[in-house]
């Protein structure tokens, strides 16, 4: 198995060149059948598409579906058709339910899938998820990968993304060509489930800093700094972290990112909530204390609770600015 550094070094040349570069065991892949076309879905499956790969669409919302097929997508009536039809299925779904019914029910992935087939779920769930499903996909003779993202709606557009990846080495080598077709970097972090563990430990510390980052913007705007001047020190200093450095929740700070469209799009509050759940969860399953994941997952529910969750999760700054020391 490649090591991190060589999958990162292959996605760095993949981007650059466009030449289709294997991994050793990277089976050569053309039939792709994507369910989910959310936020991240949607354009995940179009740089599948503009890669070269032929993608087949299954999503409940069939108007999604057919803007894709207008761009040259295969629109499934059924999860069971689009399984039987392709030799690799992706999916990116809301939740832990959404994945377990799609891919064990009777008319799930799962149970139509030919043998050797790659699943690959990108969604943010609960480990376990992940550890009930690698065994059933198993008995059908397919794979099945936990390989949450990171990066945001932005990296999906750009096929900046970053997987995290867990189930079995030989998996991900048959899939590396796809995944690099949607992102740039591909970390390998152990058997089943652990992709999602190192997806909801870092959606725990995006939490915290985003929340940390909009009091500290808040601070020194009120004592007379200009926000972006404050940004440059931050960004300069030990304070820099990527909600400073890519994705500033002060409007007018920067251009293309949620802060400055209104906090419309991006990834939504009511979805940060559930990950930071996820990790309170696993926390509680492991004995884990996690005091400051608890406290932004507070602070973010008071958020929704005023009426924020379909609002960026930025808008955590404009949340805090509108209180004086009165508390959430």
């Amino acid at each position: 198995m490649a090591s991190n550094r060589t999958l990162q070094f292959v996605s760095f040349i993949f981007r650059r060149t466009n030449f289709c570069i294997h991994t050793d065991g990277t089976r050569n892949i053309s039939n792709v059948g994507f369910v989910g076309l959310g936020n991240m879905g949607k354009p995940m499956a179009k740089n599948l598409m503009q890669k070269g790969f032929k993608v087949t669409v299954y999503d409940i919302n069939s108007d999604v579906s057919n803007s894709l097929r207008n761009e040259g997508a295969t629109v499934a009536k059924s999860l069971a058709e689009l399984s039987s039809n392709n030799e690799c299925v992706i999916t990116m779904l809301p939740n832990n339910q959404h994945v377990l019914d799609s891919y064990s029910k009777n008319d799930g992935i799962i149970n139509h899938v030919k043998e050797g087939t790659v699943l690959i779920d990108s969604s943010t769930v609960d480990p376990e998820v992940a550890h009930k499903l690698g065994p059933l996909a198993k008995e059908k003779g397919a794979i099945f990968l936990d390989t949450p993202v990171s990066g945001g709606v932005m990296a999906a557009q750009s096929g900046q993304l970053t997987f995290m990846v867990g189930g079995p080495e030989e998996g991900l080598k048959l899939v590396s060509k796809v995944l690099l077709a949607m992102g740039c970097n591909i970390f390998y972090c152990g058997s089943h489930g652990s992709g999602q563990v190192a997806k909801i430990c870092n959606n725990m510390l995006l939490g915290i800093t985003m929340a940390g980052l909009s009091e500290a913007m808040n601070l020194g705007i009120r004592l007379g700094l200009d926000p972006k001047v404050l940004t440059s020190v931050i960004n300069s200093s030990s304070g820099r972290c990527w909600s400073s450095e890519v994705y500033n929740p002060v409007s007018g700070v920067m251009e293309n990112v949620p802060s400055s469209r209104n906090y419309q799009g991006g990834f939504l509050t009511k979805l940060l909530i559930k990950d930071l759940n996820l990790a309170k969860n696993a926390a509680e399953r492991s004995s884990s204390p996690i005091p400051l994941g608890e406290l932004a997952l507070n602070l973010y529910n008071n958020m929704t609770k005023a009426g924020h969750s379909d609002r960026d999760f930025s808008f955590i700054y404009e949340f805090i600015k509108k209180h004086r020391n009165t508390g959430f």
